[in-house]
Parts: C-alpha cells; structure tokens; sequence
C-alpha cells in the first residue's frame, strides 16, 4: 500500500529550532527536537518547548510519541503518550517528557526528543441508545480476554 504525502506547515518560533524530520525513508515518525537543554530528575516531568507551531491538515491529527531510544536507555517518555495536536492547534509544540529511571538525565539542546505521527481521523456523530448490541467480548475490561 502506498504512503499518502502529506503538506505539514511548519513555522520556526526561534530561529534555531531544528524542523521535524524523517530519521529513514519509511519511518513512521518525523523526530522531534528542544529548544533547550533539559534535565530532568527521577519521577520528574517538563514541558520541553521545540520552537515550532505547525498547520496540520483538517481530518488529520499529530501524534507524539516517545523515542524508545531514550525510554530503553534512561527511562524517559511522554506523561500524555500520545500527545494530541488538533488541526486546530496553532500554538508552540511541547514535548510533555518525564524520567522514569533512577537517575537524573540531561537532554541537550537540539535533541531527538519524540515522533511526530501524522493520521487521519474521523468526527463522531454521537447518538445516545438505550441499549447497546451484544458482542462476545461483552463486558469484558483489561486483561479479560484469558490470556496471561
């Protein structure tokens, strides 16, 4: 199946903010990058700015994701994983990162700090019902399909 190309509008809110950008061809995600150098505590969170507002698209939403990099190596991730952006949205693009590890880890300037995914979606037309139909999975929450 082949990739849709899709337009993403990318203003530069300092002039060295780095643009978001495919790491490979065929990457799912364009990385993302601080502004600023950043260290982050044990248990400790922070909105890291990128320096970057964007336009995307109407019918699409930008998802930010961690870097498993950082998460395997020092236990940093997102505290919203995914991170929404609207279509909306015109405001700068902060990275919500928190540590997780044991140890204080510093984050420089310039940094791969998350993903950018780029998808469609849909707008729901809500209609309230008494009831609902019956499926197999019924009631069934987390961890309720029997496997370990």
């Amino acid at each position: 199946m082949a990739t849709e190309d899709v337009p993403l509008r990318v203003q530069r809110l300092r002039e060295d903010a780095v643009l978001p950008a495919y790491a490979h061809p065929g990457d799912a995600g364009l990385d993302l990058a601080s502004v600023e150098e950043v260290t982050l505590r044990p248990g400790e969170r922070a909105a890291v700015p990128t320096g970057l507002a964007m336009a995307i698209l109407e019918g699409w939403v930008g998802l930010v994701h961690p870097r498993s990099g950082l998460a395997r190596r020092h236990g940093i991730t997102l505290a919203n994983a995914p991170g929404t952006i609207d279509a909306g949205y015109r405001g700068e693009v902060l990275v919500l990162l928190c540590n997780l590890g044991q140890e204080s880890v510093t984050l420089a300037k310039g940094e791969r700090v998350a993903q950018l995914l780029l998808q469609r979606v849909g707008s729901a037309v809500v209609d309230e019902v008494d009831d609902l139909d019956a499926t197999a999975r019924g009631e069934g929450g987390f961890g309720s399909t029997g496997r370990a």
